[in-house]
């Protein structure tokens, strides 16, 4: 008898949700291509591209996190201690970072939401292999697989200096970085994607099982990164295939693990008062998404009126915000900024790890305990 698939709720919601915008955001840059007018970038990020791709996805996903820690009633009450802590340290080491310097702060920021990405794509993998019967061997070999997935375009975006595209702000990868990296990188890379694809070909002739969502997720995380960090070198592309297929699974695993929560006879107040009911029903999408909207708004408009002066257009009375120039103010005010991200990025390591099986989220998504790494 064949193994079922190891979807987390159904092929159509992986397929459409978690698996789908890596490949969709390929396709997506892909065909932009042909809007090429010469060696610069198809389509500029515009103020419309702007709010739908980093606004609309990359910074409101953030605060989808609100629901899995902040505000849970018991998952607050449980590691309050922790939820507390975190945010304080994060923010104090960040006005040590700024204080030194403004680009320490910011090359610490980066290196961090880099390792963040690539641990959401590994704890993917884990989740879609927790049925499997994996051998050591396949094990390793999958792991390394995907984070070289990740790890070679990397290392590539070092050593190839300057691009036409940045993670936060200009000059905050370390640059000067010998192409031999990259290169060492890149053969290590795919010889180890080939032994990868030829163990789960032998596994499918030996077992008649091919785990679907598993490949999936190693194929949309090689082609999503490759593509746009290696092969195009625009904002565009790296900005598309980089937040859909990071912030869409993301809330997508938010709003499973919610609508599970959901049908509990022990579920949570939302904030100690409300139902999950209000926020992961079909017919509640609209508040929480618009609830986490609202809070990138916020935060996005606070950025605009006060450091960056940009896409004022969209943010109302925050556009009239005094710009902040004195750096004793912004060695405390842009730690404060980037603390709804920073704290994301950290916490992350420990909400999608708690072995307590009275509270572990696997036993929320899979209604019993497996074993699977960290998200």
């Amino acid at each position: 008898m064949k193994s079922a698939q190891p979807w987390l709720k159904s092929p159509a919601f992986d397929l459409s949700f978690i698996i789908g915008p890596s490949l969709a955001a390929v396709l997506i840059v892909v065909i932009l291509q042909f809007f090429r007018t010469g060696e610069t970038d198809p389509i500029s990020m515009s103020p419309v591209l702007w709010i739908v791709f980093v606004l609309g996805i990359d910074v409101s996903h953030v605060y989808s996190s609100l629901f899995r820690t902040y505000f849970n009633s018991t998952e607050f009450r449980e590691n309050k201690k922790l939820l507390t802590l975190i945010p304080v340290f994060v923010w104090l080491i960040g006005i040590a970072c700024y204080s030194v310097d403004r680009m320490v702060f910011w090359r610490a920021l980066t290196y961090v939401a880099v390792f963040h990405f690539m641990r959401q794509q590994y704890g993917f993998l884990r989740i879609y292999s927790r049925n499997e019967k994996e051998s050591r061997l396949s094990r390793r070999l999958s792991t390394a697989t995907i984070y070289l997935a990740t790890l070679y375009p990397i290392l590539f975006w070092h050593s190839h200096q300057p691009r036409n595209f940045h993670w936060f702000i200009d000059g905050d990868f370390v640059d000067g970085i010998s192409p031999i990296f990259s290169n060492v990188g890149g053969a290590a890379y795919l010889c180890t994607l080939i032994a990868y694809f030829v163990n789960e070909f032998l596994t499918w002739r030996r077992s008649g099982f091919l785990n679907v969502p598993k490949n999936g997720i190693v194929i949309g995380t090689a082609l999503s990164w490759y593509i746009g960090i290696v092969l195009f070198d625009g904002d565009l592309a790296f900005t598309v295939t980089n937040v859909v297929s990071h912030g869409i699974p993301y809330v997508a695993l938010i709003w499973l693990y919610g609508s599970k929560q959901m049908i509990r006879p022990d579920s949570p107040k939302i904030l100690g008062r409300f139902s999950y009911r209000y926020f992961f029903t079909y017919p509640a999408l609209p508040i929480f998404f618009g609830s986490i909207f609202l809070f990138g708004f916020v935060e996005e408009g606070l950025w605009a009126g006060l450091v960056w002066r940009e896409n004022l257009s969209f943010f109302g009375p925050m556009a009239n915000l005094p710009r902040v120039t004195s750096k004793e103010t912004l060695t405390w005010l842009v730690p404060l900024l980037t603390l709804p991200q920073a704290t994301h990025y950290v916490l992350d390591g420990f909400i999608w790890k708690i072995h307590d099986s009275g509270a572990n989220w696997q036993k929320i998504l899979f209604s019993r305990k497996h074993s699977a790494s960290s998200i």
